[in-house]
Protein backbone atom coordinates (compact mmCIF):
# COMPACT_ATOMS: atom_id res chain seq x y z
CA UNK A 1 0.00 0.00 0.00
CA UNK A 2 1.20 3.50 -0.78
CA UNK A 3 2.41 5.41 2.28
CA UNK A 4 -0.06 8.16 1.28
CA UNK A 5 -2.80 5.98 2.77
CA UNK A 6 -0.98 4.96 5.93
CA UNK A 7 -2.11 6.43 9.25
CA UNK A 8 0.12 9.11 10.75
CA UNK A 9 0.65 9.78 14.42
CA UNK A 10 2.89 12.23 16.23
CA UNK A 11 2.22 13.64 19.65
CA UNK A 12 -1.54 13.98 20.07
CA UNK A 13 -2.22 14.33 16.33
CA UNK A 14 -3.35 11.10 14.66
CA UNK A 15 -4.65 10.92 11.09
CA UNK A 16 -6.16 8.02 9.13
CA UNK A 17 -4.10 8.86 6.04
CA UNK A 18 -1.42 11.34 4.93
CA UNK A 19 -3.81 13.50 2.88
CA UNK A 20 -4.87 16.94 4.14
CA UNK A 21 -7.57 19.25 2.82
CA UNK A 22 -5.74 22.49 2.03
CA UNK A 23 -7.30 25.74 3.25
CA UNK A 24 -9.16 27.38 0.36
CA UNK A 25 -11.31 30.50 0.47
CA UNK A 26 -14.78 29.65 -0.88
CA UNK A 27 -16.92 32.68 0.06
CA UNK A 28 -20.04 30.90 1.37
CA UNK A 29 -20.34 32.57 4.80
CA UNK A 30 -22.51 35.47 3.61
CA UNK A 31 -22.30 39.17 4.43
CA UNK A 32 -22.30 38.52 8.19
CA UNK A 33 -19.40 36.03 7.81
CA UNK A 34 -21.16 33.42 9.94
CA UNK A 35 -20.50 29.76 9.02
CA UNK A 36 -23.59 27.79 8.12
CA UNK A 37 -25.11 24.38 7.32
CA UNK A 38 -23.91 24.53 3.71
CA UNK A 39 -20.34 24.90 4.91
CA UNK A 40 -20.88 22.04 7.37
CA UNK A 41 -21.90 19.83 4.45
CA UNK A 42 -18.83 20.88 2.43
CA UNK A 43 -16.37 19.92 5.16
CA UNK A 44 -18.27 16.74 6.05
CA UNK A 45 -18.05 15.62 2.41
CA UNK A 46 -14.25 15.96 2.56
CA UNK A 47 -13.75 14.39 5.98
CA UNK A 48 -12.22 11.30 4.37
CA UNK A 49 -9.00 13.34 4.44
CA UNK A 50 -6.57 12.62 7.25
CA UNK A 51 -6.61 16.29 8.29
CA UNK A 52 -9.07 19.09 7.50
CA UNK A 53 -7.86 22.70 7.49
CA UNK A 54 -10.55 25.33 7.11
CA UNK A 55 -10.60 28.12 4.63
CA UNK A 56 -8.83 31.25 5.84
CA UNK A 57 -10.90 32.78 8.64
CA UNK A 58 -10.51 36.43 9.64
CA UNK A 59 -9.57 37.17 13.23
CA UNK A 60 -11.07 40.67 13.35
CA UNK A 61 -12.97 43.27 11.34
CA UNK A 62 -9.62 44.86 10.53
CA UNK A 63 -8.46 41.58 8.99
CA UNK A 64 -11.22 41.40 6.38
CA UNK A 65 -10.29 41.52 2.71
CA UNK A 66 -12.46 38.97 0.90
CA UNK A 67 -16.17 38.97 0.11
CA UNK A 68 -18.25 36.54 2.23
CA UNK A 69 -15.28 34.85 3.89
CA UNK A 70 -15.95 33.54 7.43
CA UNK A 71 -14.81 35.12 10.68
CA UNK A 72 -14.03 33.94 14.20
CA UNK A 73 -14.35 37.19 16.19
CA UNK A 74 -17.96 37.14 17.42
CA UNK A 75 -20.13 34.76 19.42
CA UNK A 76 -22.38 34.29 16.38
CA UNK A 77 -19.38 33.18 14.36
CA UNK A 78 -18.33 30.78 17.11
CA UNK A 79 -21.83 29.28 17.11
CA UNK A 80 -21.77 29.02 13.33
CA UNK A 81 -18.43 27.19 13.36
CA UNK A 82 -19.73 24.91 16.11
CA UNK A 83 -22.41 23.75 13.68
CA UNK A 84 -19.61 22.81 11.27
CA UNK A 85 -17.38 21.06 13.79
CA UNK A 86 -20.28 19.08 15.24
CA UNK A 87 -21.04 17.75 11.75
CA UNK A 88 -17.43 16.66 11.26
CA UNK A 89 -16.74 15.34 14.77
CA UNK A 90 -18.31 11.85 14.32
CA UNK A 91 -15.87 11.15 11.45
CA UNK A 92 -12.90 11.37 13.81
CA UNK A 93 -10.95 13.57 11.39
CA UNK A 94 -8.83 16.28 13.07
CA UNK A 95 -10.16 19.71 12.10
CA UNK A 96 -7.97 22.84 12.31
CA UNK A 97 -9.12 26.45 11.86
CA UNK A 98 -6.83 28.73 9.83
CA UNK A 99 -6.36 32.18 11.41
CA UNK A 100 -6.14 35.01 8.86
CA UNK A 101 -5.56 38.75 8.60
CA UNK A 102 -5.46 40.12 5.05
CA UNK A 103 -3.39 43.21 5.82
CA UNK A 104 -2.78 45.25 2.66
CA UNK A 105 -4.60 42.64 0.51
CA UNK A 106 -7.81 44.49 1.25
CA UNK A 107 -9.55 47.79 0.47
CA UNK A 108 -11.17 50.68 2.29
CA UNK A 109 -14.55 49.46 0.99
CA UNK A 110 -14.29 46.67 3.59
CA UNK A 111 -13.44 49.12 6.36
CA UNK A 112 -15.94 51.99 6.19
CA UNK A 113 -13.52 54.11 4.18
CA UNK A 114 -10.49 53.48 6.40
CA UNK A 115 -7.32 52.30 4.66
CA UNK A 116 -6.20 48.69 5.05
CA UNK A 117 -3.14 48.14 7.24
CA UNK A 118 0.24 46.49 6.74
CA UNK A 119 3.81 46.44 8.02
CA UNK A 120 4.66 49.45 5.82
CA UNK A 121 3.07 51.78 3.29
CA UNK A 122 3.82 49.54 0.30
CA UNK A 123 0.96 49.13 -2.15
CA UNK A 124 0.08 45.75 -3.63
CA UNK A 125 0.49 45.80 -7.41
CA UNK A 126 -2.02 43.42 -8.92
CA UNK A 127 -5.35 42.96 -10.64
CA UNK A 128 -8.25 44.92 -9.13
CA UNK A 129 -9.76 43.45 -5.96
CA UNK A 130 -13.38 42.38 -5.59
CA UNK A 131 -14.84 44.65 -2.92
CA UNK A 132 -18.41 45.05 -1.62
CA UNK A 133 -18.75 47.97 -4.08
CA UNK A 134 -17.25 46.28 -7.12
CA UNK A 135 -13.75 45.77 -8.48
CA UNK A 136 -11.32 48.41 -7.22
CA UNK A 137 -7.56 48.96 -7.55
CA UNK A 138 -5.47 48.38 -4.44
CA UNK A 139 -4.61 51.31 -2.17
CA UNK A 140 -1.45 52.20 -0.31
CA UNK A 141 -1.93 50.69 3.16
CA UNK A 142 -1.37 52.41 6.49
CA UNK A 143 1.50 51.03 8.62
CA UNK A 144 0.43 49.57 11.95
CA UNK A 145 1.76 51.37 15.01
CA UNK A 146 3.50 49.31 17.69
CA UNK A 147 0.44 49.59 19.92
CA UNK A 148 -1.74 48.39 17.05
CA UNK A 149 0.61 45.46 16.47
CA UNK A 150 0.13 44.46 20.11
CA UNK A 151 -3.63 44.76 19.69
CA UNK A 152 -3.52 42.59 16.57
CA UNK A 153 -1.53 39.92 18.40
CA UNK A 154 -4.28 39.96 21.00
CA UNK A 155 -6.85 39.54 18.21
CA UNK A 156 -5.06 36.35 17.20
CA UNK A 157 -5.11 35.14 20.81
CA UNK A 158 -8.84 35.82 21.09
CA UNK A 159 -9.50 34.10 17.76
CA UNK A 160 -7.57 31.04 18.95
CA UNK A 161 -9.71 31.00 22.09
CA UNK A 162 -12.85 31.28 19.99
CA UNK A 163 -11.68 28.40 17.79
CA UNK A 164 -11.35 26.22 20.87
CA UNK A 165 -14.85 27.23 21.99
CA UNK A 166 -16.16 26.35 18.52
CA UNK A 167 -14.93 22.76 18.86
CA UNK A 168 -11.90 22.67 16.59
CA UNK A 169 -9.03 20.23 17.08
CA UNK A 170 -6.44 22.98 16.67
CA UNK A 171 -5.52 26.10 14.71
CA UNK A 172 -3.19 27.03 11.87
CA UNK A 173 -1.54 30.46 11.81
CA UNK A 174 -1.61 31.73 8.22
CA UNK A 175 1.82 33.22 7.55
CA UNK A 176 1.73 32.72 3.78
CA UNK A 177 0.41 34.06 0.48
CA UNK A 178 1.12 37.73 1.01
CA UNK A 179 -1.23 38.33 3.93
CA UNK A 180 -0.39 40.35 7.03
CA UNK A 181 2.15 38.05 8.71
CA UNK A 182 3.88 37.48 5.37
CA UNK A 183 3.91 41.26 4.84
CA UNK A 184 5.91 41.66 8.06
CA UNK A 185 8.20 38.76 7.21
CA UNK A 186 9.10 39.77 3.64
CA UNK A 187 11.72 42.50 3.13
CA UNK A 188 9.82 43.64 0.00
CA UNK A 189 6.84 44.75 2.07
CA UNK A 190 8.46 45.49 5.43
CA UNK A 191 10.42 48.75 5.35
CA UNK A 192 10.11 49.45 9.08
CA UNK A 193 13.02 50.79 11.12
CA UNK A 194 11.70 49.81 14.56
CA UNK A 195 11.94 46.43 16.34
CA UNK A 196 9.54 44.92 13.79
CA UNK A 197 11.66 45.72 10.73
CA UNK A 198 15.14 45.59 9.27
CA UNK A 199 16.85 42.34 10.26
CA UNK A 200 15.27 38.94 9.65
CA UNK A 201 14.95 38.55 13.41
CA UNK A 202 12.95 41.78 13.64
CA UNK A 203 10.79 40.97 10.63
CA UNK A 204 9.98 37.57 12.16
CA UNK A 205 9.05 39.14 15.51
CA UNK A 206 5.37 39.70 14.66
CA UNK A 207 4.97 36.09 13.46
CA UNK A 208 6.63 34.84 16.64
CA UNK A 209 4.48 36.98 18.91
CA UNK A 210 1.33 35.76 17.16
CA UNK A 211 2.31 32.11 17.52
CA UNK A 212 3.30 32.60 21.17
CA UNK A 213 -0.08 34.23 21.83
CA UNK A 214 -1.88 31.29 20.24
CA UNK A 215 0.23 28.91 22.35
CA UNK A 216 -1.26 30.52 25.44
CA UNK A 217 -4.56 28.95 24.35
CA UNK A 218 -3.54 25.73 22.61
CA UNK A 219 -0.83 23.16 23.37
CA UNK A 220 2.01 23.23 20.79
CA UNK A 221 0.98 19.97 19.12
CA UNK A 222 -2.38 21.55 18.29
CA UNK A 223 -0.92 24.58 16.52
CA UNK A 224 0.32 24.67 12.93
CA UNK A 225 1.90 27.45 10.87
CA UNK A 226 1.82 28.02 7.12
CA UNK A 227 4.54 29.64 5.00
CA UNK A 228 5.02 30.21 1.24
CA UNK A 229 8.76 30.60 0.58
CA UNK A 230 8.49 30.56 -3.22
CA UNK A 231 5.29 32.49 -3.76
CA UNK A 232 4.50 35.66 -5.68
CA UNK A 233 0.77 35.66 -4.90
CA UNK A 234 -0.34 39.10 -3.68
CA UNK A 235 2.81 40.69 -5.14
CA UNK A 236 5.34 39.03 -2.84
CA UNK A 237 8.88 37.74 -3.29
CA UNK A 238 12.16 39.13 -1.93
CA UNK A 239 15.77 38.47 -2.84
CA UNK A 240 16.56 37.23 0.66
CA UNK A 241 13.71 34.71 0.65
CA UNK A 242 15.95 31.70 1.32
CA UNK A 243 17.60 33.20 4.40
CA UNK A 244 14.25 34.53 5.62
CA UNK A 245 12.38 31.26 5.43
CA UNK A 246 15.16 29.03 6.72
CA UNK A 247 15.41 31.33 9.75
CA UNK A 248 11.60 31.23 10.11
CA UNK A 249 11.55 27.43 10.03
CA UNK A 250 14.37 27.22 12.59
CA UNK A 251 12.54 29.54 14.97
CA UNK A 252 9.20 27.78 14.55
CA UNK A 253 10.99 24.50 15.21
CA UNK A 254 12.03 25.85 18.61
CA UNK A 255 8.36 26.32 19.47
CA UNK A 256 7.67 22.59 18.82
CA UNK A 257 4.50 23.19 16.82
CA UNK A 258 2.22 20.42 15.68
CA UNK A 259 3.21 21.00 12.06
CA UNK A 260 4.78 23.36 9.55
CA UNK A 261 2.69 23.75 6.40
CA UNK A 262 5.03 24.66 3.53
CA UNK A 263 3.78 25.80 0.13
CA UNK A 264 6.77 24.44 -1.75
CA UNK A 265 4.99 23.99 -5.07
CA UNK A 266 4.94 26.54 -7.88
CA UNK A 267 1.24 26.50 -8.75
CA UNK A 268 0.90 30.21 -7.82
CA UNK A 269 4.07 31.21 -9.64
CA UNK A 270 7.65 31.79 -8.51
CA UNK A 271 9.39 35.10 -7.95
CA UNK A 272 12.60 34.00 -9.78
CA UNK A 273 14.95 35.54 -7.21
CA UNK A 274 16.82 32.22 -7.08
CA UNK A 275 16.19 28.49 -7.24
CA UNK A 276 12.89 27.62 -5.54
CA UNK A 277 13.08 26.15 -2.06
CA UNK A 278 12.17 22.49 -1.58
CA UNK A 279 10.99 20.43 1.36
CA UNK A 280 14.44 18.80 1.40
CA UNK A 281 15.89 22.15 2.55
CA UNK A 282 13.48 22.37 5.46
CA UNK A 283 13.64 18.76 6.66
CA UNK A 284 17.08 19.01 8.34
CA UNK A 285 16.11 22.09 10.34
CA UNK A 286 12.47 21.32 11.14
CA UNK A 287 12.12 18.28 13.36
CA UNK A 288 8.35 18.22 13.59
CA UNK A 289 5.62 17.30 11.16
CA UNK A 290 5.91 18.84 7.69
CA UNK A 291 2.95 19.25 5.34
CA UNK A 292 3.78 19.93 1.70
CA UNK A 293 1.37 21.84 -0.49
CA UNK A 294 0.66 23.52 -3.83
CA UNK A 295 0.04 21.73 -7.11
CA UNK A 296 0.82 18.22 -5.94
CA UNK A 297 -0.21 15.13 -7.88
CA UNK A 298 -0.73 11.78 -6.19
CA UNK A 299 2.61 10.58 -7.56
CA UNK A 300 4.57 13.64 -6.38
CA UNK A 301 2.93 13.36 -2.95
CA UNK A 302 3.98 9.73 -2.66
CA UNK A 303 7.55 10.66 -3.60
CA UNK A 304 7.85 13.40 -0.95
CA UNK A 305 6.49 11.08 1.76
CA UNK A 306 8.69 8.16 0.67
CA UNK A 307 11.75 10.43 0.78
CA UNK A 308 10.89 11.44 4.33
CA UNK A 309 10.74 15.13 3.40
CA UNK A 310 7.00 15.38 4.11
CA UNK A 311 4.70 13.64 6.55
CA UNK A 312 1.45 14.74 4.92
CA UNK A 313 0.53 16.46 1.67
CA UNK A 314 -2.28 19.01 1.40
CA UNK A 315 -4.41 19.05 -1.74
CA UNK A 316 -6.46 22.06 -2.79
CA UNK A 317 -8.12 22.35 -6.17
CA UNK A 318 -8.53 18.60 -6.77
CA UNK A 319 -10.42 18.42 -3.46
CA UNK A 320 -12.89 21.08 -4.62
CA UNK A 321 -14.23 18.98 -7.47
CA UNK A 322 -13.51 15.57 -5.92
CA UNK A 323 -14.89 15.39 -2.37
CA UNK A 324 -13.85 11.72 -2.27
CA UNK A 325 -10.28 12.50 -3.37
CA UNK A 326 -8.53 9.97 -1.06
CA UNK A 327 -10.72 7.14 -2.37
CA UNK A 328 -10.14 8.19 -5.96
CA UNK A 329 -6.40 8.15 -5.32
CA UNK A 330 -6.59 4.78 -3.54
CA UNK A 331 -8.59 3.13 -6.33
CA UNK A 332 -6.99 4.99 -9.25
CA UNK A 333 -10.37 6.37 -10.22
CA UNK A 334 -10.33 9.35 -12.64
CA UNK A 335 -10.57 12.84 -11.18
CA UNK A 336 -13.13 15.45 -12.08
CA UNK A 337 -11.33 18.36 -13.79
CA UNK A 338 -10.64 21.43 -11.64
CA UNK A 339 -9.95 24.04 -14.32
CA UNK A 340 -13.42 25.65 -14.38
CA UNK A 341 -13.41 28.16 -11.53
CA UNK A 342 -16.52 30.06 -12.59
CA UNK A 343 -18.65 28.78 -9.69
CA UNK A 344 -16.01 28.35 -7.01
CA UNK A 345 -16.79 31.62 -5.22
CA UNK A 346 -20.47 32.00 -6.04
CA UNK A 347 -23.14 31.72 -3.33
CA UNK A 348 -25.05 28.49 -2.90
CA UNK A 349 -24.31 24.80 -3.37
CA UNK A 350 -23.46 24.88 -7.07
CA UNK A 351 -19.73 24.46 -7.55
CA UNK A 352 -19.41 23.77 -3.82
CA UNK A 353 -21.28 20.74 -2.46
CA UNK A 354 -22.82 19.37 -5.67
CA UNK A 355 -19.87 17.18 -6.79
CA UNK A 356 -20.82 13.52 -6.46
CA UNK A 357 -18.40 10.84 -5.23
CA UNK A 358 -17.16 8.47 -7.92
CA UNK A 359 -18.49 5.40 -6.12
CA UNK A 360 -22.11 6.64 -6.49
CA UNK A 361 -21.95 6.39 -10.25
CA UNK A 362 -23.74 3.52 -11.93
Amino acid sequence: MSRLFEPFSKGTLTTKNRIALAPMTRGRAGRERIPNELMAEYYFQRSNAGLLITEATVISKQGIGWIDSPGIFSEEMVEGWRTVTERVKPTGTPFFLQLWHCGRASHSDFHNGELPVSASAVMLNGDPLHTPLGKKPYETPRPLSVDEIKATVNDYRRAAENARAAGFSGVEVHGANGYLINQFLDSKTNLRTDRYGGSIENRFRFFKEVVEAVLEIWPPERVGARISPNGIFNDMGSKDFRETFLYTAEELNRLKLGYLHIMDGLAFGFHEQGDPMTLAEFRPIYNGTIIGNCGYTKEAAEERIAEGNADLIAFGRPFITNPDLPERFRNNWPLNPSEDMSLWYSPGSEGYTDYEPYSSRS
